[in-house]
C-alpha cells in the first residue's frame, strides 16, 4: 500500500475485470512453508519494494517483522492464484472488548491485476468476526482509502505516521461479517473461501527473506 506519488499500491485499488483470470483462494497459514511464503511476500513488498521499515527501494535491508509475528494469537494468511502464493495479510486482537487489528496486506506485483486485495480483506475481516471480534482497525496508505470504503470501511481520525510514511486509520463493525457476499460479481472463489474456518496453526522457526 502506498502514495501514488513515490510508490505503487502494493494491493491495487478496485478489482477489475480482465481477459487472464484465476482461482483465487484464501487461508491462514498452516505450514511452515506457507508462512515462510508469507513472509517473503511482505519483505518483498514492504522493504525491497516500498523501502519501509528501514529498507531501502532495490535493497534487501530492512526487516517488517515484529513482536505480533512470535504471538500465537496472531492469524498470518496467504493468497493463492491458482496454486501460486501471491498475497499476505494478517490479523490480531489488541485487548479487551472483541477488538481486532489487520496489517501487512500485500500482493506481488505480478498478480496485482487480479484483484486479490479485496478478498485478503474480507478473509481477515470475516476471521475475526468468527473469533468473536466486534470491531477492526487498520492503518493504510491514503492511495488504498477509496478501496477499504469499498470494502465497507470508514475512516477514523486524520492521517497520522506509520513506518516514516502518512497512514489513514480504518475501522469497520464485525457484526453479521462473517458471511462474505460479493455483490459485484467478482472473485466469488475466493470471496467463499474467506467464510471457511481459521485453521491457524502455531509453525516455529523463522524464516529468510
Amino acid at each position: 500500500m502506498a502514495e501514488p506519488s513515490s510508490r505503487s499500491s502494493a494491493t491495487v485499488s478496485l478489482p477489475r475485470r480482465s481477459l487472464q483470470t484465476a482461482l483465487l483462494t484464501c487461508d491462514a497459514v498452516a505450514t511452515e512453508a506457507e508462512r515462510c511464503a508469507h513472509m517473503r511476500i511482505r519483505h518483498q513488498v514492504f522493504v525491497i519494494e516500498q523501502g519501509l521499515f528501514g529498507g531501502a527501494c532495490g535493497r534487501t535491508g530492512g526487516d517488517d517483522t515484529d513482536v505480533h509475528d512470535d504471538d500465537p494469537a496472531t492469524i498470518h494468511v496467504i493468497g493463492r492464484a491458482d496454486e501460486t502464493i501471491c498475497g499476505t495479510v494478517r490479523l490480531y486482537p489488541i485487548g479487551p472488548a472483541g477488538r481486532w487489528k489487520g496489517d501487512r496486506l500485500a500482493v506481488l506485483a505480478d498478480y496485482r491485476h487480479l484483484g486479490l486485495g479485496a478478498p485478503l480483506v474480507r478473509f481477515a475481516v470475516s476471521s475475526a468476526a468468527r473469533l468473536g471480534g466486534r470491531e477492526m482497525e487498520a492503518f493504510i496508505q491514503p492511495a488504498n482509502v477509496a478501496f477499504f470504503r469499498w470494502l465497507g470501511w470508514r475512516p477514523a481520525g486524520g492521517l497520522v505516521d506509520y513506518a516514516g510514511i502518512p497512514h489513514q486509520r480504518m475501522r469497520i463493525d464485525l457484526i453479521d461479517r462473517i458471511d462474505v457476499n460479493d455483490q459485484n460479481g467478482t472473485l466469488t472463489a475466493c470471496a467463499r473461501m474467506a467464510v471457511i474456518s481459521v485453521r491457524a496453526v502455531a509453525v516455529s522457526g523463522r524464516c529468510r527473506a
